[in-house]
This record gives structure tokens, sequence and C-alpha cells, in this order.
């Protein structure tokens, strides 16, 4: 660490020393709800990445970009339930569209038609020939590789060092590992990411590096005729954003095929983010099955998984996908006002204009006051990362200034931006956000970084 970095890390640590305690004198509504809360909840919250430290804030209500806690204080939102939102709160076409499901039947267990009108959308969108309906990303991921599996005839399954694709149990390896447990650069190892997963599991993971074809094809002549499938994001959206490099993901589809492993694009959170046709459209590569859930509901929680028939059809041949809540009305309905008449070609338009805007303004701070950052523009999604040069891959973040960020979350909160609570997440835009909204951001993070430079 150099002299100014070690610098920028005091002061960093001074920040958040004097920002802190005034988020804790901001929310005691938030922590009188945690003391309530954490009797009934592990943790208080309902699901772990909601945890705060030393306790979380908790929202009441939200209205197009903007929320507010049970505090009364309001943000301008830009956490976005971890991507969840690119229609923002409370969108009055989704709001409709599901009272109208929740009047004429809230749930059945028998396929709709606008379920059959929703799966029909998403082929079309993202260019797969058949679909099924989950209710999460981790499912959607699960699904897909049992999938995979039977038409393989073949059970190992490949992923990124460093990705998370869902807390099912054997997709819970090298995710966030830390450095004295992930392995060499050319062998990483399979760690797991939880107590409680049988230790077996391990013998079917083989790990390897983003953007990294050389390692993809040294495994995959190795042991191909093993593997089922690769699952991986697109864009690596568990620490910051991370793009692959150009040329990589066909090197990486040409290699599968060229082995028969299945291909699994991971699109929970850039499919319908990042493009109209996510990851797909925007690098021109058409994976074997694709994932999806997050901001194709609209806020409703819903999930999904597809691609080419004949893998598809494994599903009529005994490879087992149920669910009772799969294709429910109110989340197709909710799902389908969402992709047909709100995150339309002008909403992604409008998201490449404030994204471009926002990126913009930071890069310019950041430029401004030397900072050892970097921004990620992908228009709905993006990100500041606290390292000077662009992450290639999981290692790069470990190189990030973690005292950076978390310097910056209570200022940023104080000045009421919301965002996520962890440095390898990044912001959501909404289509209800507006340019006085990303501009607030840019004017909050310029107060810091100048407090930082002081």
């Amino acid at each position: 660490m150099t002299e100014r970095d070690e610098r920028l890390t005091r002061r960093a640590e001074e920040i958040a020393a004097q920002e802190m305690p005034r988020l804790l004198e901001r929310t005691t509504a938030s922590k009188a709800l945690y003391e309530r809360a954490v009797r009934s909840m592990p943790g208080g919250v309902a699901s772990s990445f909601q945890l705060g430290d030393p306790y979380p804030v908790y929202l009441q209500r939200g209205v197009g970009a903007e929320v507010w806690d049970v505090d009364g204080n309001g943000y301008f939102d830009f956490h976005n339930g971890f991507g969840s939102m690119a229609v923002g709160h409370a969108h009055p076409i989704v709001a409709e569209a599901v009272s109208d499901a929740a009047r004429n039947g809230m749930h059945f267990a028998v396929t709709v038609e606008t379920t059959v009108a929703l799966a029909e959308e998403l082929c079309r969108r993202f260019r797969v020939d058949q679909v099924r309906f989950t209710n999460s990303g981790t499912e959607s991921n699960m699904s897909a590789i049992r999938v995979a599996r039977a038409a393989t005839g073949r059970d190992v399954i490949a992923k990124i060092e460093g990705s998370y694709h869902g807390h099912v149990d054997q997709l819970m390896y090298s995710v966030l590992p830390g450095a004295d447990v992930m392995g060499g650069r050319d062998a990483p190892a399979a760690t797991p990411k939880s107590k409680g997963m049988p230790a077996g599991l391990a013998e079917w993971i083989r790990v390897v590096p983003f953007n990294d074809v050389g390692a993809l094809e040294r495994l995959l002549q190795a042991e191909g005729d093993q593997i089922a499938c690769l699952i991986m994001e697109p864009v690596m959206m568990n620490i910051g954003i991370v793009v692959p490099a150009d040329g990589y993901l066909q090197a990486v589809k040409d290699l599968c095929t060229r082995h028969g492993v299945v291909l699994i694009f991971d699109e929970v959170k850039c499919g319908a983010t990042i493009a109209e046709g996510g990851a797909q459209e925007r690098f021109g590569v058409r994976p074997d099955l694709a994932t999806w859930a997050k901001a194709i509901g609209g806020g409703a929680p819903i999930g999904a998984f597809g691609g080419r028939a004949d893998i598809m059809e494994e599903i009529n041949r005994g490879a087992a996908h149920q669910g009772t809540f799969n294709g429910n009305p109110m989340s197709v309905a909710a799902a389908l006002a969402t992709l047909t008449r709100v995150l339309t070609t002008d909403a992604y338009e409008h998201l490449g204009e404030l994204g471009g805007r926002l990126s913009a303004g930071m890069d310019e701070i950041i430029s401004t006051h030397d900072l050892p950052a970097h921004t990620v523009d992908l228009g709905c999604k993006g990100c500041i990362s606290y390292r000077a040069e662009p992450l290639t891959c999981y290692r790069d973040f470990l190189d990030t200034n973690i005292h950076l960020y978390t310097a910056s979350y209570p200022w940023m909160v104080n000045r009421g931006v919301f965002m996520t609570p962890g440095d390898e997440e990044q912001w959501t835009l909404s289509v209800q956000h507006t340019e006085e909204h990303v501009d607030r951001y840019v004017e909050a993070f310029a107060e810091f970084a100048g407090g930082l430079a002081r």
C-alpha cells in the first residue's frame, strides 16, 4: 500500500467514525424494530443479505424512485431491491396488474393464460425456444443444472471463481472465498460458503476464473467428458461489476460446444437490466440455457429458466421440475406488465442516458481527486469499485480498498442516498429515476470525495 493509499484509508476510517453515529441517531426506530425482530428471526431479518451492523435500516414504503424508513427518513433509492426494481416502486401499471390478478384469484396451482403469454414474451425477448417458471433465481439455477445433467448424462458442474448463483447446496462453492482458502490461480479451490453442506458435494464442482479462456480450455481438455454444464454470469455482478473481455463469451461458448458441455448464463441480475434482451443481446452470444429472476418480475417473486428445445425437452423425459407457486397468477401478471408495458425500448434508452450521466459525473470526481476507484456503466446497472484499474476477475476484487466503501455507506445514507449494504454490490436505476435523482447521488459523492482528499 502506497503512502497515499494509507492516508486515504486513515481518512476513510475517520469519516466512518463520524458518520456511523449520525446514522444510528437518525434510525432509532430501526433499532427498536431490530430489537423486536431479532427475537423471532435470526439476525432480525428475512434473509442474511439484509443484515446490518449493528442493525439494518428497515424500510416502510416506496414510491417511484424514493423510499422511506420506519423513522420517516426519505431517500433516493439506488438499492432497488438488489436489482429487482428496475420499474421503480409502486409503478401504477404493475400495481394495477397485481390488483386485477388479486381480484380474480391469487392462486390456483393451475396454469393460466397469462402464464402462457409471459412464457411467449420471455422466449421472444431472450431468444429462447422454451421456458419454465420458478419463484427465485436460486430455483432457476438449480433447475437449469438438473436439466443440463439430464441432457448430458454427466454429473460435474463447472462454475466461475467468486460467483454467487443462489443458496442451494450444489452452488454454494467458491463464493467470495478468502485468500487463505481459494487455492492457486491456475487451480481455484471449490471452497464451501456455508456450514451444513455435505463434504462430498465438492467432488462434483470445478472452478475456473472469469475472463480466462485458457483455464477453461485446460479444464475441459482434462475433464470435459465428465462436466455437464458451466454456469456463469455473463457479467459478474456479485463483486461490483466485471465486464467480459472482448471475445471471451464467444470463446467460452465455442469450447463448451466442442466438449458437449451445456453453457448456462445466469442472467438473474443482468437479464432485463443491461439490455432489453439481457446479456445475450448486449454481447451477441447465445448460451444453451439461461436463467432469470429479479427485474423480470417488477417486484413480484418470480424466476424462469429456458433455452434450446432439445434440452428443455428433458423435463418431459424424467428431469423433474415442480413448484406449487410456479407461474402463479399474481407474479406472472406483474411480470407480463413489466416486460411488455414498462421495460420497453424507450425505457432502456432512458436508463442508458441516466446511467451514462451518473457514471460520467462519478468519473469526473474520481479524476479530480485522484481516487483509487473506477466506475462501470451498463445503463440500469452500474457500480463504483475502489480499485484504480477495472476488475477482470474475482482476485482483482480482493485488491479493492474496503475502508473507502465502509466510509461511503453511512455518508451517502446520511445524505439521502439509499445504497446496497456491501462493497460487492452495485447501484440499480429505475425507469422512475430522473436526472435530479442521479445528480443528487453525484453531489453526495463529490462531498465524500472532497472529505477523503482533505
